[in-house]
């Protein structure tokens, strides 16, 4: 079994015996998303898999937070902020700014890329080395400045 996995598992049981039910009912939740990829799969995911799943469900979770916040729900802002953070908390340390350009610099030097039509080749090379740890997006809209 992966390390993350893993983790959350012991964490389950932590969360069963401290009868703590709002961070037993997320963690059961991450491990839900977790196992349902698994079956769609017919796989046993791996930690960069894994770390593919808790991102998916940090989006989500920022969208249901802005979306309950614009409907005015605080009771679903609470609950959802609380269940991101328990997601987060299982992703690895988000990189700062300075650190998405030097990776960015040092994939374009590597690849050589210097127009838009090596795009693919550039974020195929940077996704497994920031998921979980940056925003995908951010990072694709700061490599298009960079090959324009």
């Amino acid at each position: 079994m992966a390390p993350i996995k893993q983790q959350i598992n012991d964490d389950v049981k932590t969360a069963m015996r401290a009868r703590d039910k709002e961070r037993l009912s997320a963690l059961r939740m991450i491990l839900a998303a977790i196992k349902q990829k698994e079956v769609d799969a017919r796989i046993e995911l791996d930690d960069p898999q894994t770390l593919a799943v808790l991102d998916k469900m940090t989006k989500q979770h920022r969208d249901s937070i802005s979306q309950y916040q614009q409907a005015g729900r605080d009771d679903l802002v609470q609950k959802e902020t609380f269940e991101l953070e328990i997601v987060q908390s299982y992703l690895p340390a988000p990189l700062t700014d300075t650190e998405i350009k030097e990776m960015i610099k040092s994939v374009l030097e590597e690849t050589g890329a210097t127009t838009m039509q090596d795009m693919g080749k550039v974020m195929g090379l940077l996704k497994p080395r920031l998921q979980g740890r940056a925003d995908l997006g951010k990072v694709s809209g700061l490599v298009k400045i960079r090959l324009s």
